[in-house]
């Protein structure tokens, strides 16, 4: 039995749920968003409450439907509050500048990376340090996220690189010079 699963999901004023056979559909004020049930899992929306129950009794099915269940709500909490990841560019000439569909990094290339938003996602910059991802896709926004934090990674030694915001870098000893 699935604790996750269990608990009913709250659906909050201006979101509308519909489920359609075995696809679910979330739309709020920030997008709109559906999931694909799997066939052991069925939805049902009751007035303001969304409850999702095994249909199927295998071996898998509590862990898939404690996962359907976090999905639709993640979609519910996205459509209305939407998800935002913050980075940060720590170094000597690493900047950030907002440009048209996206973001332009300089980052120790010798030319500027041009990264471009994926649909649904929003960039933020609010100095040339900082950068703000932000949109109603959860999985989108996290995958968005790694993917420009992979174009250059903290280092050990000095700390360059880019960085979730409040991460901690574990930093290494450099060499130790001659006694």
């Amino acid at each position: 039995m699935s604790r996750i699963g269990r608990n009913p999901i709250l659906i909050p004023q201006g979101v509308t749920v519909t489920v359609d056979n075995s696809v679910v559909k979330v739309k709020g004020p920030k997008g709109e968003l559906f999931v694909e049930l799997r066939p052991e899992i069925t939805a049902k929306v009751e007035g303001s409450t969304l409850t999702v129950t095994p249909k199927i009794d295998t071996k898998d099915t509590s862990a898939f439907w404690g996962l359907t269940r976090a999905l639709i709500a993640n979609m519910v909490k996205g459509v209305s509050e939407g998800f935002e990841k913050k980075l940060e560019l720590v170094g000597v000439g690493y900047r950030a500048k907002a440009s048209s569909g996206g973001v332009s990094l300089t980052l120790g290339f010798s030319h500027p990376v041009e990264f471009l938003a994926p649909q649904g996602i929003v960039f933020e910059v609010p100095d040339t340090q900082n950068i703000s991802i932000k949109g109603a896709d959860k999985q989108l926004v996290g995958q968005t996220a790694a993917k420009i934090r992979a174009l250059r990674k903290p280092e050990p030694y000095k700390g360059k690189g880019i960085k979730y915001f409040g991460e901690k870098v574990r930093r290494k000893a450099g060499k130790s010079g001659k006694v």
